[in-house]
């Protein structure tokens, strides 16, 4: 048996190679993120080409200071772009894989505006689009450290919002419904090989990893367990992870504080300590909640299916919270196939066995199911 008949045929790319286009809003980083990417791909024999479309228009016009390019009328912008994006066109022809790093959208003194020129882009032929996100502290950090950008809390998650939305719209209307993914930037090694498995390993399973948060914050025990079934996850799939976002944590930071007629809290981010306004977050819960609610069901629906573990308690329980039921719930009507690993010794409801495509009473069990159904190449128990 080939390995085209284990995993399925290869279907998303064509034979030329990989053109992928990477966006994300500004604090994200991606040059960097997406140098490891690169390295990596360099270290298993692939020739990849990063594009850092910034970089390559700020070499067009030498006559413009660093950080004022924005400030450029819109006419020049334009132009500036256009050429850039040919040599793009013309460097694609050179080198069998390349990654064109760039915005979809920008806000400025401007207004809104779109960062891309369609016309263009489909001369590309991209066969893969990838938004890049990470936690709006973080994004809040390297804009104070690396940027003279002014924004509040709001302005950062309206402009995640605007970068999905711009970069999925343009997805689709050059290649068709699935050639879109959001990846979490985050700070774990995974993630990187989360792109480079999307660009390059096609036949990886796309897998949504489930399991409560809020419940085990407080349980170090059983976060232990859903460190390895993250880890173990995250080596055998395409993983998209909600674990790597936690924007919740400084909501919950905020309302202890606010309790506590705190007006500043100082948050640990990226290893540095930053100071944030008690109210201003507080002022934005609504958008937090609202994007972890719509981004973790956007990491199912691109996803193949969803593998959820329900851990138990010390008396033996399961720790079943309503975000995992309900995220098993979409997963269900999205008509993914849905996985729970269930390590209660208590029954699970029919509204868990009717949904799941199969019920699991164990890490170790499910992923020998998933080795001998050809999802996995190779599985060695570890626990």
């Amino acid at each position: 048996m080939t390995s085209g008949e284990l995993f399925g045929p290869t279907y998303l790319f064509p034979q030329k190679g990989r053109r992928v286009v990477v966006t994300g809003q500004v604090g994200i980083d991606k040059k960097a993120f997406l140098e490891q990417v690169v390295e990596q791909a360099r270290q298993n024999g692939h020739d990849l080409h990063l594009c850092n479309i910034g970089d390559m228009m700020y070499r067009e016009a030498p006559d413009v200071a660093p950080g004022r390019i924005l400030d450029l009328p819109i006419s020049r912008l334009d132009a500036l772009r256009r050429a850039v994006f040919r040599d793009i066109l013309a460097t694609a022809e050179e080198h069998t894989n390349i990654i064109v790093n760039t915005h979809s959208t920008f806000r400025w003194r401007h207004g809104l505006f779109l960062a891309f020129d369609h016309d263009l882009i489909q001369k590309l032929q991209p066969n893969l689009f990838i938004t890049v996100v990470d936690n709006v502290d973080a994004i809040h950090l390297r804009l104070i450290r690396d940027h003279e950008i002014s924004h509040s809390l709001k302005d950062l998650l309206v402009w995640r919002e605007e970068e999905i939305l711009a970069t999925e719209v343009l997805a689709t209307v050059v290649r068709g419904h699935g050639y879109f993914s959001v990846v979490a930037r985050g700070e774990s090694r995974r993630n990187v090989d989360t792109v480079y498995r999307l660009i390059f390993n096609d036949r990886y399973k796309k897998v949504y990893a489930s399991f409560p948060m809020t419940h085990v914050l407080n349980l170090p025990t059983i976060r232990e367990e859903i460190d390895r079934f993250r880890s173990v996850l995250a080596e055998h799939f395409i993983c998209f992870d909600p674990g790597d976002l936690e924007e919740k944590r400084l909501h919950n930071l905020a309302i202890q504080a606010a309790e506590e007629n705190e007006k500043i809290i100082e948050v640990d981010v990226l290893g540095q300590p930053v100071q944030f306004e008690v109210a201003e977050i507080l002022s934005v819960a609504g958008d937090i909640h609202g994007q972890i609610y719509a981004r973790d069901f956007k990491f199912i629906e691109q996803s193949d299916m969803i593998i959820s573990y329900i851990p138990a308690d010390l008396q033996g329980k399961p720790l079943l919270s309503s975000g995992v039921e309900r995220e098993l719930q979409h997963a269900h009507e999205c008509a993914k196939e849905v996985y729970v690993i269930w390590t209660s010794k208590l029954q699970p409801s029919p509204f868990i066995t009717e949904t799941a495509t199969r019920v699991f009473d164990s890490l170790d069990a499910a992923m020998k199911y998933f080795h001998k159904k050809g999802h996995i190449k190779t599985y060695q128990p570890q626990f």
